[in-house]
């Protein structure tokens, strides 16, 4: 096959999942991995998509952040996999939180199956109104001025409000979870309201499909030694994992339907 014709099934791939993997790939095109890091950063160079730690995603995750609508469709089989995983962290009697992002709402939708006595914060609209939905009673929502695309109430008064309040687990979304960055996000404001979040939380949970890791955004919302748990998918690069458990986290690698769930860290 010409590099043409394997760049055009990587861009095809990319449109399709939402991010490609320099491991799969190579399995699937039956080239070497050094291959595909060549094809990776020609197609790079042309703006085409963006790399990442162990394969790529595309431009407009980088340059412009799509409405949450666009964004559950994103990986949602891992995103699934990741709410599973997630729920053996939920105790009886836990007051949960959850940022705005689509892998929080996943995990509060996966909650369904849960019959704990919980109460829930959240600054996401989205979120609460699931959890309604579900039947849970118990709700707390931040308030502040509406953000799109994010649809995450964010500002003063979101923050004064996450300030006053205490969480046993919070599951945090993010944009970009890197080794030296940290949690990062594109919009300062959601920064400063996820900062919030973080301080107000006894236990940490990032949740992150694998696209999200060795990405950085711009604005920081904590660094890694916050956080005590990040659950993430199997298309993980596990060196970028060995990163991310240098500095103290544990990860968990949730696994596709069927599978066992693997734990590191």
């Amino acid at each position: 096959m010409l590099a043409e014709q394997r760049q055009q099934e990587i861009l095809d791939g990319l449109e399709r999942a939402g991010s490609v993997s320099v491991a799969k790939l190579s399995e699937q095109l039956g080239v070497s991995d050094m291959t595909i890091r060549r094809d990776l950063e020609a197609l790079s160079e042309r703006r085409l998509l963006r790399k990442v730690h162990g394969g790529a995603i595309p431009v407009s995750k980088a340059a412009a952040e799509p409405h949450f609508v666009q964004k559950r469709r994103l990986n949602r089989p891992e995103k699934e996999a990741i709410a599973r995983a997630a729920l053996p962290l939920v105790g009886d009697g836990h007051t949960v939180a959850f940022s705005a992002g689509t892998t929080t709402w996943h995990v509060a939708a996966a909650l369904l199956q849960n019959q704990k006595d919980l109460t829930f914060i959240t600054n996401s609209t989205n979120i609460a109104l699931t959890l309604q939905e579900n039947g849970w009673r118990q709700i707390v929502l931040s308030g502040g001025s509406f953000r799109t695309p994010s649809d995450a109430l964010v500002g003063p008064y979101a923050d004064r409000t996450l300030r006053s309040l205490n969480s046993d687990v919070l599951f945090l979304g993010v944009h970009g979870v890197h080794p030296e960055a940290g949690l990062t996000t594109p919009n300062v404001a959601e920064a400063e309201t996820d900062h919030c979040f973080v301080q107000g939380a006894r236990k940490i949970v990032v949740v992150a499909d694998h696209t999200k890791l060795g990405v950085i955004a711009l604005a920081k919302i904590a660094p890694l030694s916050k956080v005590d748990v990040l659950i993430t998918g199997e298309q993980a690069s596990v060196e970028m994992l060995r990163e991310i458990e240098l500095s103290g986290v544990q990860t968990i690698v949730a696994p596709s339907q069927g599978a066992g769930q693997t734990s590191a860290g």
